[in-house]
């Protein structure tokens, strides 16, 4: 038997040939027929650049119908897909390079000089480049080929993709995702979610990592649905094109913003059925204010990088603001004590543990990390804690480790503060998240200077542009004397984030963008 993920979107394609897929708001539009033909030419001039199966294939472009059909040319190849985030510097992208070491490095063509310098110092055999108005030297050669009606014949836990997350101690990570692990949990929230051809998302999100790729995409794809891609959030283009949809999957910042557009009301997403949040906790205030503008109440769902989505509120049931609903069908969720690792009773807040064929495969080249994560019986440590209350509800209440999330995206504190420690003038410094209206978390450090050092919030703001995507540079710095540390000698972030917690509330916040 074939797992190719590939395989459960290929009904859809051969019964639906003219059916429109993907629309662009540039006024593009391709048909299934049309991202089939090229997704075929593109493995095609995969295999000719010499992608065999489980090659490593990283992609780091900007989102476009092309860069998706160049996703499934890597499922049809047995290939392994590695999306990059676009705001990644070449010194991060060196990281993912040497560590992968990819066969093939697909870009921006205005990132090719360094790329390939990159490439050709660790030994990436290709590099090629694709834009967002399909050229670049990939599409080049994809024009040269015939279609490639061969689809790899895979086992369930062949990899599919690899994404990087990274922990406290600042080393990046690539979670291995099987084609088994992405079949099985779209199939689960296109059941949970009651997805059908019928439908049509507005994709707002990045292409890059789970949520706008693994959970998005893969829904589409797999109900035979049609989506609408935005090159990012825009709330008034949003809310224009509602009219014409019915799915909106986002980050609490979307609905913030959106609740500032003065058109939204039951009107304006008459046609819509579901408002989905994810990626970072959302506001009680911001449900609360959606539904009184809407009638829709926004459903929230749980999901990281090494599991795709582990749990959602019910599509019919109620929708507790604060909650994240059940485990999805096939799926298991407990929640254990820190130390003894024994389940914990409703109402006890412990360790997040999760089990089930969304969870990865391990981390890529780490056999240790990947043994210290799981449990013997095959749950999976999350890292974050939670409760589960007496209806069943999980309600994710912090995390164990110092994990940021702003704007829906990871930012882990260990990798900041190596570079702010490294800044002439700094003795140490500490990074947290603070509550932040706009991006649910804000990112801030805490410094301590030396002696009649003369350094200022905009010198480290300004030093660590060069190094880090503007996500995880800190919007805030505090200067202080000392940082708070228990008699271990250990940092208190806890201590940190009550002392500033109204930092971005006051007013005195940098602007979001």
């Amino acid at each position: 038997m074939n797992h190719n993920l590939y395989l459960q979107f290929q009904t859809h394609f051969d019964q639906q040939p003219d059916k429109v897929l993907m629309a662009t708001t540039g006024g593009e539009a391709y048909t299934y027929a049309n991202v089939q033909d090229t997704a075929m030419k593109m493995a095609g001039a995969l295999r000719r650049l010499g992608v065999t199966q489980s090659d490593r294939v990283v992609v780091q472009v900007e989102k476009s119908a092309q860069a998706l059909m160049l996703y499934l040319a890597c499922l049809r190849a047995g290939a392994v897909y590695l999306p990059l985030n676009t705001a990644y510097t070449d010194n991060e992208v060196a990281y993912f390079m040497q560590d992968a070491e990819p066969h093939l490095v697909v870009c921006d063509p205005s990132r090719r000089k360094g790329h390939q310098a990159l490439a050709e110092a660790h030994g990436v055999a290709h590099v090629e480049t694709l834009d967002t108005r399909a050229g670049g030297s990939l599409m080049e050669k994809v024009a040269q080929e015939a279609p490639d009606q061969t689809i790899a014949k895979l086992e369930a836990d062949d990899l599919a993709a690899i994404l990087y997350t990274s922990g406290t101690t600042g080393r990046s990570k690539g979670a291995m995702l099987s084609h088994q692990n992405l079949a099985a949990n779209s199939q689960a929230l296109v059941d949970t979610w009651q997805f059908t051809q019928d439908d049509h998302l507005l994709h707002a999100l990045p292409i890059f990592h789970t949520h706008g790729l693994f959970v998005a995409c893969n829904i589409i794809l797999t109900a035979g649905a049609s989506m609408t891609l935005l090159p990012g959030f825009d709330a008034e283009a949003l809310l224009s094109l509602m009219p014409k949809a019915t799915v909106l999957m986002g980050v609490p910042t979307f609905y913030t913003r959106l609740l500032d557009q003065p058109g939204l009301d039951r009107t304006s997403t008459a046609t819509m059925r579901l408002f989905i949040s994810g990626s970072a906790p959302l506001l009680a205030e911001t449900h609360r204010a959606f539904k009184a503008r809407t009638g829709h109440t926004i459903l929230e769902r749980y999901g990281m990088t090494e599991t795709n989505m582990n749990t959602s509120n019910p599509y019919d049931g109620e929708r507790r603001p604060g909650t994240v609903g059940f485990a999805l069908p096939g799926s298991e969720v407990r929640v254990v004590d820190r130390d003894s690792g024994a389940e914990l009773p409703a109402g006890q807040n412990g360790l997040v543990e999760v089990r089930g064929p969304n969870v990865f495969q391990g981390y890529w080249r780490m056999p240790e990390k990947t043994r210290e994560e799981f449990r013997s019986d095959g749950f999976f440590i999350t890292g974050d804690l939670g409760m589960i209350d007496d209806e069943g509800y999980l309600h994710i209440v912090g995390r164990d480790k110092d994990l940021v999330i702003s704007g829906g995206y990871n930012v882990y504190p260990k990798e900041i503060e190596q570079f702010i420690d490294e800044l002439p003038g700094v003795n140490e410094s500490a990074v947290i998240g603070l509550p932040h209206p706009d991006l649910g978390e804000g990112v801030a450090a805490a410094v301590v200077l030396n002696e009649d050092a003369k350094v200022t919030e905009d010198d480290i703001i300004t030093a660590l542009a060069p190094h880090l995507a503007r996500y995880k540079q800190p919007r805030r710095v505090v200067f202080v004397d000392e940082l708070p540390r228990n008699v271990m000698g250990k940092v208190q972030k806890n201590a940190l984030r009550e002392a500033y917690a109204d930092l971005y509330r006051a007013g005195t916040a940098v602007p979001s963008e």
